[in-house]
């Protein structure tokens, strides 16, 4: 089945060449392969899989819509699920919002809902330019792609993005967060920085691929009352930080900043595809059919999503993730000082990372050892090996990212960190030129463990 896939599919593919499984069965944190492995699923489609795989809740409610008879298929149209669902997504949104909002559901990938948001803007402001942050990544299509870093599009202004151990200005903390903020606000200010006012500003609350990189509370507070000064609309991506992953609902609401549009998918879809933009009335100037879409009105999605989202609502799943995921950030930090090529642990809530790094290749002058990818790499595969799924991300594909279900539980955020920490020692130990040395090579790595 994997040789065939490799025949018949595109060359773009990319979770099938570094997880070579054949799913079958899943439950929870829980897949089984077709050879009857069983694996520890810390990627969560990407972040999609809030409660993990084939929670009741949201089985409930597909087989709830199939048996009902109600029309799969209704293009914009209102339906009881579609009401339930766009009722239930406000009571979670920030209050201020909620209040004054209008909703545009998009086609089924989080990057449509991009591509809308900034149709949005540039309609309601009747401007072009855009600014974005370097190490975004809002998704795949051309829009989206050119708000993303390593993008070329002129009309997309790159501004510094806040890192505690890559700060772009080599200071790290407040210093480096107020400069990098001082910079977007002398972008709009100086009438010579060359950068007219934009039609909107899109920035992720947590940067994901870039690295799982939190912004600093006060540079988003600053983000918001700069773009308000200069009548700039502020575009949030909680595409994967929303639905309780970061430790709150949506992760704004740990800065406190209420945005004027907020671009949402994955875990609202309850692992079926679901994205909307939710935004202030006042940008509703689209004519009708100026944003259209043929699967906008997915009914399963519709009824997953309400039943995910009340349920991490009602349970508190958010308030469980900041509290877990500091446990586990905090026993991975303790790891690190014992394994000099983890050079950073970070994230919010469980969105997790970890950046590996080559302490040997560091120069006189480098602030931080050079990013280590062959070893991230080696680490996610021997992560595979002991039945842990783990996902890499970061500028360099160096950071071992970690995004497990809300659901998981203290004995199983045992098993993956007792997981990673075995893949991590046989992965140093393979990269160590002692152990590569002929003769000297490392034996098989273990079959996986079974889930507890």
């Amino acid at each position: 089945m994997l040789r065939r896939q490799s025949q018949r599919e595109s060359a773009a593919r990319t979770y099938a060449r570094s997880l070579p499984i054949v799913p079958v069965r899943a439950r929870g944190l829980t897949i089984e392969g077709a050879d009857g492995r069983r694996y520890l699923d810390c990627l969560s489609g990407a972040g999609t899989l809030a409660l993990g795989h084939n929670h009741p809740v949201v089985l409930e409610a597909i087989r709830k819509v199939l048996d009902s008879g109600a029309p799969l298929h209704v293009l914009d149209l209102a339906t009881p699920v579609k009401d339930a669902f766009t009722s239930e997504l406000f009571s979670t949104l920030p209050r201020e919002l909620a209040d004054d909002a209008r909703i545009q559901f998009c086609g089924p990938a989080g990057t449509d809902a991009v591509e809308a948001a900034l149709k949005l803007v540039r309609t309601a402001t009747g401007r072009d330019g855009l600014l974005a942050f370097s190490g975004a990544y809002h998704g795949m299509t051309e829009g989206a792609l050119a708000a993303s870093g390593g993008a070329t599009d002129v009309r997309v202004t790159r501004l510094p993005y806040p890192q505690q151990y890559r700060c772009p200005f080599g200071v790290g903390g407040e210093r480096g967060a107020e400069l990098a903020a001082r910079w977007t606000e002398n972008v709009l200010t100086d009438p010579k920085s060359g950068v007219p006012t934009p039609a909107g500003m899109i920035v992720e609350a947590v940067q994901g691929e870039g690295g799982v990189i939190p912004a600093p509370d006060d540079w988003m507070r600053r983000m918001r009352r700069i773009t308000a000064d200069h009548s700039v609309p502020l575009v949030v991506d909680e595409v994967q930080t929303g639905v309780g992953r970061t430790g709150a609902f949506w992760a704004v609401e740990h800065s406190g900043v209420v945005p004027d549009v907020m671009v949402l998918s994955k875990a609202i879809g309850g692992s079926l595809p679901l994205a909307v933009v939710v935004y202030r009335s006042a940008l509703d100037a689209w004519e009708p059919g100026a944003h259209a879409g043929t699967f906008r009105g997915n009914q399963l999605a519709m009824a997953a999503g309400t039943a995910t989202l009340a349920y991490v609502r009602e349970n508190n799943l958010a308030e469980r993730a900041g509290l877990l995921g500091a446990r586990v950030i905090g026993q991975l930090q303790g790891l690190a000082a014992a394994h000099p090529c983890i050079g950073d642990v970070r994230g919010r809530g469980l969105m997790i990372g970890v950046e590996l790094v080559d302490p040997e290749a560091a120069g006189p002058d480098d602030p931080v050892p050079p990013a280590a990818p062959a070893l991230a790499l080696a680490v996610q595969q021997e992560c595979l090996a002991r039945g842990l799924i783990v996902e890499l991300g970061g500028r360099h594909s160096a950071v071992v990212r970690l995004l497990p279900p809300l659901t998981l539980t203290d004995e199983q955020a045992t098993a993956v960190l007792d997981r990673f920490a075995d893949a991590l020692a046989a992965a140093e130990r393979a990269h160590t030129p002692e152990t590569s040395a002929p003769g000297n090579t490392p034996g098989p790595s273990p079959r996986p463990r079974t889930v507890l």
